[in-house]
């Protein structure tokens, strides 16, 4: 197996001391530092310079005092090269390389190759890499602007993109940062050495990665594994999943992209939350990092619109969060805040009666909280403050942190659009427990991204992923013989027989009993449909034999198969192979649905039963499973169990296994049935 042991970053991320190489850009980290209050020693260091940004230099790295917790290297990409081997054999604590012009371009492997090297045990970000900021010590190996201020704790972010690591530090959403961290190329320590790092620092509250490519999905799991174990949630921005976007991904950070399915299954499996924009990102993490995750997917709104309470009524039903309505206590304790003439409901529309008087208001709030929602929300935008007067929405405020303060329950303040609540207010609200969200479609997005990793947390720990071994694609085989490979794992297959020609066909079929499907049969028919290669619902032994005759000019064999009756629905279940994931299973609606409907869901391997049948009742199709305006429902538990037996199979020998196809998987009103399979079988090529 492989060695998971991470490199110890600590000296790196949370120095003592800071040499700094080079003029122009480096002389920014200085000034960075500086200005931040970092606490511990700098020392430039440059050939020719007596002093950098007002410090005493040293002329080269042998000349420092003592080997340095953290260098940022800001010279060309030849002289990196060597200063990395200087630092190494003096015991630094690691290096930023600032330089580009290593892998990222055609002729730059040898240089990678030759800074590796040099570098040996001493831990490397870059090369092509902005470096990084701990605003918790003060101390920013970053040579250009950045946004944020100093923090007791915060949210840890890295990404793969200096320019969006720039970016989400110039966010003005009262998010406190405690680290931004890039990547660069990753020559050495990527995402998961870095996201493994912050973990430990017990400052750190959520975490948040900016991802372009994965850089080691083994590693990455037990990083996810080791968040969960310590509580930290983590979010994730996972980009490149357009074909533009993978184009972009490669050229600059040359990380190979996983299809975007795999990605939501592989995230939903560790329990890391997905984020589809960065305002998403950004109000994720900040509720997660006041509140942490919820305990269930329940919400509870109140405003003083009906037009706010509609527009969080829609966008709940759309991201699948529970407005579980008030019980009659709790409406009856709701009620009792508030004029006759309003409707108490979740939703609720509190009105303007009470409008400006805190205590009233303080009233309805606490009322409401007490409602014991996993998220309680007031929706409340202030007014801009360069062209309009207080309107008592301050005083609404205030009377939500005093009755949040109060309940002790999870609560969060909501402005319907992200720039109606001010920065300024942010931090007086954290302070109270309550976390200021900004955006309402974000605020609920969020919401459920927590909902979502508190119920991953309240499953066992999901197992190892079963991730490739090196090989090649054989043949596939015929319609038969991928039959028999099916029934061999236990899947059911149609009562069939195979016939050399029309006349054995006909007499087959009546041994098999009509009606029939006859089927040509042979490796270059694997899109029978397409070529005529297939007759369905063939009555007689004439039927047979006139289809047989039609399909002679095919060169092949035929099979004779009973035809299934009653069913229900079709499935289409799977087994593909990415390069990054390896093997995984699909399970979608089938037959003619599969292009048209596009209603499938990926899931990793291994997958449990309880995996399997999550993903098959979350499928569009799922209610005519079940039985659908009087029509009776199809046998799930033999589906799931079918399904399962295909996914441990291909845990235990899917080394063997290119690719399977069974669609459809007829889904009967008792048992299932695997009426068309192709299986592409694999040859491992063993290191």
């Amino acid at each position: 197996m492989k060695d998971l042991q991470m490199r110890d970053l600590s000296r790196l991320l949370r120095p003592k001391s800071i040499a700094v190489i080079g003029g122009g850009w480096s002389v920014a980290v200085i000034k960075q530092s500086l200005r931040m209050g970092f606490a511990g020693e700098i020392w430039p260091v440059h050939p020719t310079r007596d002093e950098v940004a007002g410090l005493p230099a040293f002329r080269s790295v042998n000349d420092l005092p003592s080997a340095p917790d953290v260098t940022f290297i800001g010279v060309n990409r030849d002289a990196t090269i060597e200063v990395v081997r200087d630092l190494a054999a003096r015991g630094a604590g690691g290096a930023v390389c600032f330089a580009s012009g290593f892998a990222e371009v055609a002729d730059g492997a040898e240089r990678t190759e030759a800074l590796l090297r040099n570098a040996g045990t001493m831990p490397v970000l870059g090369p092509n890499c902005y470096g990084f900021i701990n605003y918790l010590d003060g101390a920013l190996l970053w040579p250009d602007q950045h946004g944020g201020t100093r923090v007791e704790s915060g949210v840890a972010i890295i990404a793969q993109s200096s320019n969006i690591a720039i970016n989400l530090s110039m966010q003005q959403r009262g998010l406190p940062l405690a680290y931004v961290l890039t990547a660069g190329n990753q020559a050495q320590t990527g995402l998961s050495g870095l996201a493994d790092a912050v973990l430990d620092d017990p400052r750190v509250t959520a975490l948040g990665l900016h991802i372009e490519g994965f850089d080691d999905l083994e590693k990455l799991q037990a990083v996810f594994a080791k968040a969960r174990a310590r509580r930290i949630p983590v979010v994730a921005i996972k980009v490149g999943t357009s074909a533009a976007a993978q184009a972009m991904t490669m050229s600059h950070t040359a990380s190979l992209s996983g299809a975007d399915a795999l990605a939501d299954a592989f995230f939903a499996r560790v329990g890391v939350a997905r984020a589809r924009s960065l305002d998403e990102f950004v109000e994720t993490l900040k509720l997660l990092h006041v509140l942490g995750p919820s305990p269930d997917a329940t919400l509870g709104s109140m405003s003083c619109s009906g037009g706010e309470a509609s527009l969080v009524g829609d966008l709940a039903e759309a991201n699948g969060m529970d407005l579980r309505p008030l019980t009659d206590s709790d409406a009856i304790r709701v009620k009792a805040t508030l004029s006759d003439m309003v409707t108490i409901s979740n939703p609720l529309d509190y009105h303007t009666f009470i409008w400006g008087d805190a205590a009233k208001m303080q009233a309805t709030y606490s009322a409401f909280l007490a409602s014991g929602y996993g998220l309680s929300m007031l929706v409340i935008d202030i007014p801009r403050a360069d062209r309009c007067e207080d309107n008592g929405s301050y005083a609404a405020v205030e009377a939500a942190l005093a009755a949040g303060k109060a309940s002790g329950q999870r609560f969060a303040l909501v402005s319907s659009l992200p720039e109606n609540m001010p920065e300024a207010l942010t931090a007086k609200i954290m302070e109270a427990g309550i976390a200021p969200l900004m955006g309402l479609e974000s605020a609920i997005r969020a919401a459920r991204h927590a909902a979502d990793i508190g119920a991953a947390w309240a499953r066992p720990e999901p197992a190892p992923l079963s991730l490739p071994e090196t090989g090649e694609a054989l043949p596939a085989l015929d319609e038969w013989r991928s039959k028999e490979a099916l029934r061999a794992i236990g899947i059911p297959t149609p009562k069939g027989v195979l016939a050399d020609d029309a006349t054995e066909a006909w007499k087959k079929a009546e041994e098999i009993g009509f009606p029939v499907v006859l089927k040509g049969v042979g490796e270059h028919l694997l899109h029978k449909t397409e070529m005529g290669a297939v007759a369905v619902n063939l009555k007689t032994p004439e039927d047979v034999a006139a289809a047989a005759f039609r399909m002679s000019g095919l060169d092949c064999r035929f099979l004779i198969e009973e035809m299934a009756q009653d069913i229900v629905a079709e499935l289409i279940v799977g087994l593909s192979r990415d390069p990054l994931f390896g093997l995984f299973l699909t399970i979608g609606a089938g037959g003619i649905f599969v292009e048209i409907m596009q209603d499938s869901r990926a899931l990793l391997l291994p997958a449990s039963r309880g995996d399997i049948r999550a993903a098959l009742m979350s499928l569009r199709i799922a209610p005519i499973l079940e039985g659908y305006r009087g029509k009776p429902g199809g046998d799930i538990e033999a589906a799931v169990d079918a399904i399962a037996r295909l996914a441990d199979h291909a845990v235990k020998s899917g080394d063997k296994i290119e690719e399977l196809d069974i669609n459809p998987l007829m889904i009967l009103p008792k048992g299932v049935l695997a009426v068309d399979a192709l299986l592409r079988p694999r040859k491992v090529n063993h290191v």
